[in-house]
C-alpha cells in the first residue's frame, strides 16, 4: 500500500508508507520516495542530506531484500521542523542486522557500516513474522542550520 507523498508532506509530519507484497524491495522506489517526501519539506534540506537519506534506505531495503523472504515495508516519517528523517524497514527474516568487519578487499558487506555513520538511533524491533529495523537520519538545512 502506497501513501502519496502529495497528500502529506505539507504537514509537520509528513510521511510516506510503501509494502512490497511480492517480497521484492525494490531500492530504487525507495530512494525515489525519500526525494519526493524530501523535496516537499518545509524548510527544505540540504541536497547532501537527501543524498544520506537515499543512501541509508537503500541500503536497509537493499539488505531487506537479500536477506528477508516474503514481504517487506518501508516507512518514512519526516520529524517536526524537518530536522530529521525516521526510516523504518520491516522484512520477513528473524535475524537481526549484523556489521561485518571492516575488509576493504571484499565486495559488500559495508551497508550497516554506512548505515550507522549516517544515521542514528538504530533500533532493531522483533516482531512475530520477522523484523523491522528503524534509524533516524539527521537533515541539515540548506541555509546550514
Amino acid at each position: 500500500m502506497d501513501i502519496p507523498v502529495r497528500t502529506q508532506a505539507r504537514t509537520q509530519d509528513a510521511r510516506y508508507r510503501r509494502d512490497w507484497a511480492s517480497g521484492m524491495c525494490s531500492s530504487a522506489d525507495a530512494r525515489a520516495a525519500v526525494t519526493a517526501l524530501l523535496g516537499r519539506a518545509h524548510p527544505a534540506p540540504a541536497p547532501r542530506s537527501v543524498q544520506d537519506a537515499q543512501l541509508v534506505v537503500s541500503e536497509l531495503v537493499t539488505n531487506a531484500a537479500k536477506h528477508a523472504p516474503g514481504p517487506c515495508a518501508l516507512g518514512l516519517d519526516l520529524l517536526p521542523g524537518a530536522r530529521a528523517l525516521r526510516v523504518s524497514v520491516t522484512d520477513t527474516s528473524p535475524e537481526p542486522p549484523r556489521t561485518r568487519p571492516p575488509d576493504p578487499a571484499r565486495v559488500g558487506g559495508h551497508g550497516l557500516h554506512l548505515v550507522t555513520m549516517l544515521a542514528r538511533d538504530l533500533e532493531v524491533t522483533m516482531l512475530p513474522e520477522g523484523k523491522r529495523v528503524t534509524v533516524i537520519v539527521p537533515l541539515v538545512r540548506e541555509d546550514g542550520s
